[in-house]
């Protein structure tokens, strides 16, 4: 028993619907009517007081049928229960419920000779809780439980309305229950609405992030494939080259493809780590691969990347200019990609060229060149895909990209990336 006392009481104040959000419009206009009809009405209840009604039962027979409130008491009386009545409308829209509540009770508290001063605020109070209020169970219940006081407590010698408007009375309440189910059924439809957009949206924004997070692998495995593998192509060509008349320094060729290939090896796994980081916790044999990973490669590891290339055959002169300082990784990272993607298509397109890397600290932005001659095409095409993942990681820092052919001959890539001023 008390479990199902409990449950009715849950359901009670369970919202059925979504809370009421008036527009400005309309919150305007409940204080225009609660304004207009609380006037009406304290200016009936001024006319009213004092009135005495006298009805004629027979020729010569008077008898006394109302008599309205008289004296001081009784007009501040009435002048209260009609602005308690009439201004409690102007959150009609908000809390239909609380509204009418307080209605009901300021017109059970109306004297019967003046009930006209709150009955017509308990209409539009009734009305209110049917079509805005979302809480349904509660509303069925205190609906008829609120007719039901008003319409006992009246006077049927002296009715509130005349009755001629009695069949109105009826009939209006009949439209207004069909309206408010309408409008309910308009609100759930439209709650229902925006919550699949809402599923629709987000199912989306999950799809863009997956596909962007599977362009910044295919950007991740770019930079550390191509830069290395062209570098051993270089390496094992030169190798095979003078294998037979300098066997020592095909050997050194040979070694250089060695340590290229561990090179990319270890950012490889770098990059691989990143994606099954989540199922090496278990232990085992993952975890000697996770003590080989390496940190991303930063503007201190320059030195041993244009090393590489100058053991690959391209000559390259490092120039480091301004106070060096510590920089965000992910910023570090993308200006050591720019100088490797850069001399990856040196090496790939201009054969016999020389390039320059300069590397410029400045207080407000880290500047980023690099320069080569020109040289004979190589055999190596280009997507353009290397370039394009550049802008996108620049981006990322606010950075820009220039890229273009020099008009004294080769190719220049500069790079602008913002820093915060130290």
């Amino acid at each position: 028993m008390r479990e199902a006392a409990r449950g009715a009481l849950r359901a009670l104040g369970r919202p059925s619907g979504p809370p009421p959000r008036p527009t400005p419009r309309a919150r305007l206009f409940d204080v225009l009517l609660a304004l207009l009809l609380g006037a009406v009405t304290v200016y009936y209840g001024i006319d009213n007081v004092g009135v005495v009604l006298v009805r004629e039962i027979a020729p010569g027979m008077e008898r006394v049928v109302l008599r309205r409130p008289s004296g001081t008491g009784g007009l501040a009386l009435m002048v209260t229960l009609a602005v308690i009545a009439s201004g409690a409308l102007a959150l009609r829209r908000r809390h239909p419920l609380a509204v009418l509540c307080v209605v009901t009770a300021a017109t059970l508290a109306t004297p019967q000779s003046v009930l006209r001063l709150t009955f017509y605020a308990f209409v539009i109070a009734v009305y209110s809780a049917a079509v805005y209020s979302p809480y349904r169970v509660a509303t069925l219940t205190a609906l008829p439980v609120a007719v039901a006081l008003v319409g006992t407590s009246g006077n049927s010698v002296t009715p509130i309305v005349p009755n001629e408007y009695i069949a109105l009375l009826i009939l209006a309440p009949m439209a207004v229950a069909a309206v408010g189910l309408r409008t309910w059924k308009l609100r759930t439809d439209e709650g229902r609405t925006r919550l699949s957009a809402l599923e629709r949206e987000q199912a989306e924004a999950l799809r863009r992030a997956v596909e962007h997070e599977r362009a910044r692998i295919a950007r991740e495995l770019h930079d550390v494939v191509t830069h290395n593998v062209s570098v051993m192509i270089i390496q094992a060509g030169a190798a095979r080259t003078i294998m037979k008349t300098s066997p020592e320094q095909a050997g050194e060729a040979l070694l250089a493809v060695e340590a290229g290939g561990r090179a990319a090896m270890t950012e490889l796994r770098h990059v691989m780590g990143l994606l099954t980081m989540a199922d090496d916790d278990s232990g085992g044999p993952d975890g000697e691969a996770d003590a080989e990973l390496a940190p991303q490669p930063g503007l201190d590891r320059l030195e041993t990347l244009v090393g590489r290339v100058r053991d690959a055959g391209l000559p390259v002169a490092l120039t480091v200019t301004g106070r060096p300082r510590p920089l965000p990784p992910g910023l570090e990272l993308a200006a050591y990609r720019v100088v490797q993607e850069a001399l990856t298509n040196t090496v790939k397109h201009a054969a016999g060229a020389t390039a320059a890397v300069t590397v410029e600290y400045r207080p407000e932005r880290l500047r980023v060149e690099v320069t080569d001659t020109g040289g004979r095409p190589g055999t190596g095409t280009g997507s353009g895909r290397g370039l394009i993942g550049l802008r996108e990681r620049l981006a990322v820092h606010d950075g820009t990209l220039h890229a273009g052919r020099r008009l004294t001959g080769g190719y220049r890539v500069e790079a602008l990336i913002p820093l915060e001023t130290p």
